[in-house]
């Protein structure tokens, strides 16, 4: 069955709310992986709007399962996770004016960068997934540049508006991890992803990771990060 990454960004957001001290996204981290995370997701934006550089590296102190740091194929993202060493890095697209990730990765338009990051990650014992849309080029091309893995923008499923359409979005996301996998690619799946919507996407065949944030750091807010962490383990555990 696929294992659980907690994205523990929003917990930050309500720190830098205040610009204090608490929460701690690290305290928070401690807790998810004791109610059963399997890995601790983190984006360092580049306006630093919620995780902090501290943040990362104290992370990468205390998290026990697995670290993976979302970010810009940037220069200054990548030099810092060079120097962090997370267990994996995740490239998503990025926009100073956006409220979240808004789609997947362009990597066919850009495949020489991507390529030139992805070496430069892996080469240092990174192990690379690409944030994209399931889209067959995108995927040839993840493919093309070397990364190991890919991780599928659940968006579009997610903000479906009726049982019909979220059904046709499901059926593009199985077609896109099958094509991943055909093409030598591991799958990860992510954003949007609720209480409500996760279960469809953990059953897809060949399916390793949904990593889950907002949803979570909700539920947390009123019955606490554990029991918000056990519920959707729970959840995934049906597959």
């Amino acid at each position: 069955m696929p294992t659980l990454g907690v994205n523990i960004d929003h917990v930050a957001t309500i720190r830098q709310a205040r610009r204090t001290v608490e929460p701690d996204p690290v305290g928070a981290a401690v807790l998810a992986e004791l109610a059963g995370a399997d890995g601790i997701t983190v984006h360092l934006r580049e306006d630093r709007r919620h995780i902090q550089d501290r943040d990362v590296y104290l992370l990468r102190e205390t998290v026990r399962t697995h670290l993976n740091l979302e970010m810009a194929a940037t220069d200054e993202m990548v030099a810092i996770a060079l120097d962090i060493k997370p267990d994996y890095v995740t490239l998503v697209p990025e926009k100073r004016e956006e409220v979240t990730t808004e789609g997947g990765l362009e990597i066919a338009a850009v495949l020489p960068r991507m390529t030139d990051v992805v070496t430069k990650l892996q080469g240092a014992n990174i192990p690379v997934s690409l944030f994209i849309d399931a889209d067959p080029a995108q995927i040839e091309a993840s493919a093309k540049c070397g990364a190991k893995f890919i991780e599928l923008h659940t968006g579009t499923y997610a903000e479906a508006k009726s049982e019909e359409a979220q059904a046709k979005e499901l059926a593009v996301l199985a077609d896109g991890c099958e094509r991943a996998i055909a093409a030598g690619l591991r799958v990860n799946a992510g954003h949007g992803l609720t209480y409500w919507n996760t279960l469809p996407v953990a059953q897809l065949p060949g399916m390793e990771e949904l990593n889950i944030g907002h949803t979570i750091i909700s539920r947390a807010v009123l019955v606490g990060i554990e029991r918000a962490v056990r519920e959707m383990k729970e959840i995934i555990n049906q597959v």
